[in-house]
């Protein structure tokens, strides 16, 4: 990180200041203030001169008392700086997020006499605070019981949200779209969340940096939402513990008057440490297949379906055809890979990761991908992993497994944060890369531990196979704006089997899909994620149309962009990789005939492949309309979206 500094004016220790402490945006656009009113710290934040936070206090609930009132500020420090690196993995290749910072440092002014400093950044696209927690005559242990941390947003935003019944979850449900006025009193919702000003501004909050501290929630109390942390487990509602000194995530405050703008935004990676794993050149972002989704299909003619090396063989084989990276190992008729005498997919107590079942054969399974290009991958319940994670990964490295699903994980208390860190840490020490599912939301670590690949935390495909309304195109366009805005989403893509939604029922082998096929290739543009799943069988791709568009794209990019953005409508992404540039455009249940300028191409012709819905996809949905144009930067792209529908594109520079 490249910084500099410039002075302010000392302001000594007093219960009152003349006038509130402000930082501005390097683009002067955003405006944060903050004072000491009453003996109590508030901040107020401005978007183009139009106030988007009224003044929202800041407190905090220690083991021995509030620590909010009686308060006075010491010498603020300002300071502006840079944040300039390479993403391992990411939205963007190259990222460069300037920023202006103050540090405050809060001291009760009557015993215990207990000291915090309130970190403040400002970035051209948001805000972001944290609470310091230095070691002090008598402290050497931070016992938190909650975070207050308010925000009183300005007016009656329009709110796009996740409500929880409590803290136990996997983050997948369906989104409150509705007035924050008439959100349910003492209601819990998770983040990201997303706030519509009535279009002056847009207001994404979540949180960066997730490490050694409790998940962060919003609860609308008393007519303002205000965090709450998730507790420790079977300790009495303590939030957090630790040894000072401390420090607490990033609260992330994304903002802009233009919401695409909130999704093109890095600065919650910009808030994380650079790698820590050192050389990573063993790392493959990429596609991989994930049976369990289409129910193990296999060829009638194959010999011996179960979990073996010929079902193994038969993905692998289809893999290494058409380029897709890896080849996941999954469960067989809902039993494990893994020795496992618990129930379905819960572990049992002599459940052994290191013991496959017998007639499976990890060490010739990974050969043979080996052999093929094909990198294997195993899906793992946590609570079965966990006790054994040592010898777990040493006998996955040694097989040559180069990744993992780890599942079930459904909390984000400081244990639980811990362990997700510990098995990031551990799993590069064995070059595994990890895919988190039943987990919380990204909060930017795949900067500093880049064998993160994604996460899952949301309602996706996979609930085609058992909820009797299956997954609709209005539910996929609401997580861009929500979701998404923390990082990569996991979404069990790729389902190649599109029905009218009167003809649409539950089949837990061969799943429906309620999109159009054109939707199904735009999601893998629209959707961040560097490890993509091919969710069908070999047999449901090869020969079919658009087939030829997923074994293109990329799952890591250069570059992203914005250009057609109306929240709960429709979205119209850029993304480069190299000198080629992906499409992907989606709509709800109304159709739309948008315009896309693409002055986003460089200089020279490109050839667009043109994947878009076909007139009657209404009663056959799995049909495109598939064409090439030449096209260059000074033109405009008409597409035509139909209801539930979308539309992918290809621009390869031409020579």
């Amino acid at each position: 990180m490249q910084t500099g500094m410039f002075a302010c004016p000392a302001i000594s220790g007093s219960p009152a200041i003349a006038k509130p402490l402000q930082v501005i945006s390097p683009n002067g656009q955003i405006r944060v203030a903050c004072e000491l009113k009453n003996d109590r710290i508030e901040y107020a934040v401005w978007l183009n001169k139009s106030q988007v936070i009224e003044p929202s206090v800041l407190e905090l609930e220690f083991d021995d008392g509030i620590f909010g009132h009686n308060l006075m500020i010491g010498k603020p420090v300002y300071r502006k700086g840079v944040e300039t690196y390479e993403l391992v993995v990411g939205k963007k290749k190259l990222v460069q997020d300037h920023f202006q910072e103050l540090s405050l440092p809060i001291e009760e002014r009557q015993a215990p006499f207990r000291k915090i400093k309130i970190l403040v950044r400002v970035f051209d696209d948001g805000v972001a605070f944290r609470y310091e927690f230095p070691e002090q005559q008598g402290r050497k242990e931070l016992v938190l019981m909650d975070e207050r941390s308010h925000f009183h947003i300005a007016g009656n935003p329009k709110v796009f949200a996740l409500g929880l019944p409590n803290y136990t979850s996997s983050h997948e449900g369906i989104y409150t779209v509705g007035k924050l006025d008439d959100l349910p009193a003492d209601s819990l919702y998770d983040m990201p969340a997303l706030f519509d000003l009535g279009g002056k501004a847009y207001l994404g909050i979540t949180e960066a940096a997730l490490l050694d501290y409790a998940g962060m929630y919003l609860a609308r109390q008393n007519g303002l939402l205000t965090s709450k942390l998730s507790p420790r487990p079977g300790e009495g509602g303590v939030k957090v513990r630790a040894s000072l000194p401390h420090k607490s995530p990033w609260r992330v405050l994304l903002l802009s008057d233009r919401v695409g703008t909130l999704i093109e935004s890095t600065i919650i990676t910009s808030l994380n440490a650079p790698n820590k794993l050192g050389d990573v050149s063993w790392l493959k972002p990429g596609k991989t297949t994930f049976p369990w989704w289409n129910g193990n299909i296999v060829p009638l003619t194959l010999n011996a379906p179960g979990n073996n090396f010929e079902t193994a063989q038969y993905y692998i084989d289809f893999c290494a055809r058409n380029g897709i990276e890896y080849h996941s190992v999954v469960e067989y008729g809902v039993r494990q890979w893994y020795v496992d005498d618990g129930i379905r997919y819960m572990p049992g107590p002599n459940a052994d990761v290191t013991t496959p079942v017998p007639g499976l054969d990890m060490q010739r399974i990974c050969d043979y991908g080996k052999q093929n290009g094909v990198g294997i991958r195993v899906w793992v319940h946590w609570a079965a992993l966990y006790p054994k994670i040592d010898a777990a990964f040493a006998r996955f490295e040694e097989w040559g497994v180069q990744g993992m699903m780890i599942d079930f994980m459904d909390r984000d208390d400081q244990e639980m944060v811990n362990i997700q860190t510990e098995m990031l840490e551990k799993a590069a020490k064995h070059h595994l890369h990890i895919q988190f599912h039943g987990a919380y939301k990204p909060t930017g670590l795949s900067r500093t531990y880049p064998n993160e690949f994604t996460r899952e935390g949301t309602r996706n495909y996979e609930v085609n196979k058992w909820e009797p309304k299956g997954l609709a195109p209005f539910d996929d366009i609401n997580i861009p704006f929500t979701r998404m805005l923390a990082g990569p989403t996991d979404y069990h893509l790729g389902g190649f089997r599109a029905v009218p939604s009167d003809s649409f029922k539950l089949q837990y082998i061969e799943p429906l899909m309620l999109s159009t096929r054109a939707h199904q290739l735009a999601m893998y543009v629209v959707l961040e994620s560097y490890l993509q799943i091919i969710s069908d069988y070999p047999k449901a791709y090869e020969g079919q149309p658009g087939f030829d568009f997923l074994r293109q794209v990329p799952t890591n990019w250069d570059d992203s962009k914005v250009l057609n953005a109306q929240v709960g409508e429709y979205l119209t992404i850029v993304r480069q990789k190299d000198e080629v540039w992906y499409l992907g455009s989606i709509t709800d249940h109304k159709p739309r005939q948008l315009r896309v300028p693409l002055a986003f191409l460089g200089e020279g012709k490109y050839r667009a492949e043109i994947y878009a819905d076909a007139p009657d996809v209404d009663r056959y949905p799995n049909h495109l309309l598939i064409s090439t144009r030449l096209v260059n930067q000074n033109e405009d792209l008409d597409i035509r979206l139909e209801a539930g529908g979308g539309q992918a594109v290809r621009f390869v520079k031409l020579p």
